[in-house]
């Protein structure tokens, strides 16, 4: 299929008036290479999308939440929700899910989530896969230790079973999965971010992720940020794999 005919169902957990709606939407457009028209916005506080529009798009891709999180369930319709991510893994379209996705993807398929700020993840951090990410025909396209744009207090303790692990970082050792037989992949880690981008995400999410943080700690994880080549790469990638 011609990359410019491609549509994309972006799934987003953004309460009204976060700006972060139409950065992420620029985000995801810039990492795959498409243009904003073709990724089509849906908005997971509406609860889970409709068939008919689910069918309207050639894949999905999900961002992250900075007002939700999967451990306490504060989604609305958020079972629902999770019946939705238990049936996109089984039977839906190519699927790339970041972050607040990927928790969705674990905890749908029963695996754990949990609230975890002390192993809190803010800024730029290395990753390495491991050696089934390593196999992978997307991941294993990645260097064996990457830099990766993080944001999160939720992590997940254990995957699903059946479903392997990708990479790890050292404060959380699960870091991505891929559906076996599957085009569905998700990382904990943001590929469709750029370090600027995530510096812009800490500042937007202060009191979320910095709450805790005096004006020189802040400073101190702003000028931590690194830039992210080869993570920011992988969006592009996995569309190039599934429709090139």
């Amino acid at each position: 299929m011609p990359l410019d005919d491609l549509k994309i169902l972006l799934l987003q957990a953004r309460a009204p008036g976060d700006a972060s709606r139409d950065h992420e939407r620029e985000c995801f457009a810039r990492a795959s290479g498409l243009a904003q028209e073709q990724l089509v916005i849906h908005d997971l506080t509406a609860g889970p999308p409709s068939a008919a529009a689910t069918a309207a798009c050639d894949a999905v891709m999900v961002g992250g939440a900075g007002e939700f999180y999967v451990s306490k369930g504060d989604l609305p319709e958020h079972e629902r929700t999770l019946d939705w991510f238990r049936w996109l893994a089984a039977d839906g379209p190519p699927t790339y899910a970041s972050c607040f996705g990927y928790q969705l993807m674990v905890a749908a398929l029963g695996g754990e989530i949990i609230n975890d700020p002390e192993r809190l993840e803010v800024g730029s951090f290395d990753l390495t896969l491991t050696d089934v990410g390593r196999a992978d025909p997307l991941f294993g396209q990645l260097p064996t230790t990457f830099i990766a744009q993080l944001g999160h207090k939720d992590r997940a303790t254990r995957h699903p079973d059946g479903v392997p692990n990708l990479a790890g970082s050292a404060l959380s050792p699960f870091q991505a999965l891929r559906i076996p037989g599957r085009p569905v992949w998700a990382s904990q880690f943001h590929p469709e971010l750029r370090h600027t981008d995530n510096i812009w995400r800490y500042e937007r999410y202060l009191e979320i992720y910095g709450e805790h943080h005096d004006e020189d700690e802040r400073r101190a994880v702003i000028d931590a940020h690194r830039p992210s080549p080869e993570a920011s790469g992988l969006i592009r990638r996995f569309v190039e794999l599934v429709f090139g």
